[in-house]
């Protein structure tokens, strides 16, 4: 009787067949069978819920054992992809987790970010001022949601178990994975301009570089798209070790390459006295009803790897390297947006007009070694940033809908199809499409699924998971809910979203007009979905466990002396 209300105590941290856990739910009898059994394990999840520190971490295998504290995993629910990385797994040193930022910050979507805010009327320091504000402002809920990752050895699918439901947490990463699919697109098709760069000028003037109405864009650089798509797969193929080798030695390369440029700009333009005197063109009402909107579109920017950092993290070494690596997003994400701005205020001097797009500025510098130095830095520009950031995430999420079928290949494959079906070349036809339609409109899918996934794991399970349960698939298990599914975590997430549709409707030209008060909650969209969705699961799942110890206090008071 005691034993089912106490939880052995052992060291945390194993491998990928002795993982730390908590203790699981306990199997609740009818109430026409009432036993000391149940009295006992009522006790026990009374004792459980008040003294949930007590209760930390039982070993687990992954394997056949007739031990009591251990445990088999479901097939359904896991498999080598979804695993907690073992020790010798865990090479990612601070200075590699770094490393993975520079190549996903130096691309063409960042370079555009901040210059994309001039366009719209801020000043040069206006606009690195809100890329800066906007990644510190991420950085608390990238390296928040990091730490699980790096503790567990859980991957972002695993996580949202625990909130969501061993069923439930599909709905999160399939909604994380539809939005990396529409980026793999975006940063596939910038690949495919750049080889469309390279092409001779005799080709680029033939018919097949007119457009068609019906496809939105030329067949020849449609054909650039597609080309650019193929060579990706082959480091996809690679898997997480390729994507990390790939990381690590690209990012001194961008560093030079970048350096480059901003050299090249600064002495062919005589300085940066042009940049330094583009002055705001907005009063002050204008800026600040500018200003919200574009935070939330940079924080959108990086939220949707906010939300699947733990698939990085889960490969470092300690919480400090994590940590320490992930200090350098609003760092880098600063340094180069200032080089895009600089670079881009430069162009107006030297050719005489504004060229924000990096690919029409090395086209035109021209010359055969800058054509090719131009392709290489922007294909490794791309394959950086859209394998890591694109292509982990979804690949994740659909070995989690069905780890008997899919592996990480198959996901990157499929990732790499419904790239193409978002069409990403309408999506970047103006600053404002997408700045304000694709940035801020997905942020009100990723701002809900991370309050949800933080206000889980901090406030309401105290960091401590159960990994035996995160991986069962009974429904005496602690995430199991109804029928695998967190009624809580839904609806707040729906909550979350609900408000943002009238604004998103309204963008996009569906509705004419809405009510002043959704275009704000529109303009704010991942504040107002990330904080309302946490707030009200915390509620809820508080709400949730009052009712389990009073159904636990009733059942000992009708227990059979």
């Amino acid at each position: 009787m005691v034993s089912k209300c106490l939880t052995l105590h052992v060291p945390s941290h194993s491998n990928i067949f002795l993982t730390p856990v908590a203790t699981s739910k306990i199997p609740r009898p009818s109430s026409n069978s009432l036993t000391f059994l149940s009295l006992s394990t009522k006790l026990s999840k009374a004792f459980h819920a008040k003294n949930h520190s007590l209760t930390n971490h039982v070993p687990v295998r992954f394997s056949n054992s007739s031990s009591p504290f251990e445990t088999e995993s479901d097939p359904k629910l896991t498999n080598e992809d979804l695993k907690p990385t073992a020790p010798s797994q865990r090479t990612f040193s601070g200075l590699e987790m770094a490393s993975l930022w520079v190549g996903l910050v130096v691309g063409v979507p960042s370079y555009y970010l901040a210059g994309s805010l001039v366009d719209l009327g801020m000043s040069w320091w206006q606009g690195i001022a809100t890329v800066v504000a906007a990644n510190m402002i991420l950085l608390v809920p990238l390296i928040l949601t990091g730490h699980p990752g790096t503790h567990y050895g859980i991957s972002f699918p695993v996580l949202a178990r625990s909130s969501f439901g061993i069923h439930g947490a599909h709905i999160p990463t399939l909604l994380r994975a539809l939005v990396g699919c529409g980026w793999y697109g975006i940063e596939s098709w910038i690949g495919g301009e750049a080889i469309f760069l390279l092409l001779p000028k005799s080709i680029k003037a033939s018919t097949f570089s007119q457009s068609l109405p019906w496809l939105g864009t030329s067949p020849l650089e449609f054909f650039c798209f597609l080309a650019f798509w193929v060579a990706q797969l082959s480091i996809v193929w690679k898997g997480i070790d390729g994507i990390r080798e790939l990381e690590k030695y690209s990012a001194p390369i961008l560093i030079v390459l970048t350096s480059c440029l901003l050299i090249w700009s600064y002495v062919k333009a005589g300085g940066f006295g042009h940049m330094l005197s583009l002055s705001s063109r907005l009063s002050t009402s204008e800026f600040w009803s500018l200003f919200f909107p574009s935070l939330t579109a940079n924080i959108s920017y990086w939220a949707t790897l906010a939300l699947n950092i733990p698939d990085f993290t889960r490969y470092a070494k300690s919480q400090n390297d994590q940590i320490i690596g992930q200090v350098g997003l609003p760092i880098f994400m600063g340094a180069f947006t200032f080089v895009g701005i600089a670079v881009t205020s430069s162009t107006k001097v030297i050719f005489g007009q504004v060229i924000s797009n990096p690919i029409q500025l090395l086209g035109q510098i021209g010359g055969f070694f800058t054509t090719i130095l131009a392709i290489l830095g922007i294909s490794l520009a791309t394959f950086t940033t859209n394998i890591a950031a694109n292509v982990v995430a979804p690949a994740n999420a659909l070995v989690n809908l069905s780890p008997t079928w899919f592996t990480f290949r198959r996901g990157a494959l499929l990732t790499a199809l419904l790239g193409i079906a978002f069409q990403p070349w309408r999506l970047l036809k103006s600053s404002e499409s997408f700045v304000y339609t694709w940035l801020v409109g997905h942020s009100a899918l990723m701002g809900p699924i991370g309050g949800i996934l933080l206000a889980d794991y901090y406030l309401v399970h105290k960091t401590n998971l159960s990994i035996k349960d995160l991986y069962s698939g009974s429904p005496y298990g602690a995430y199991y809910y109804s029928g695998g599914f967190n009624v809580a975590a839904i609806v707040a997430l729906v909550v979350g979203i609900l408000p943002v549709i009238p604004g998103f409707l309204q963008k996009v030209g569906i509705l004419t007009s809405v009510p002043e008060t959704f275009v704000i909650i529109y303009n704010n969209a991942w504040f107002i979905s990330f904080f309302s969705a946490g707030f009200l699961y915390w509620v809820l799942s508080s709400l949730r466990r009052k009712q389990d110890k009073s159904a636990a206090g009733d059942h000992l008071l009708k227990a059979p002396k």
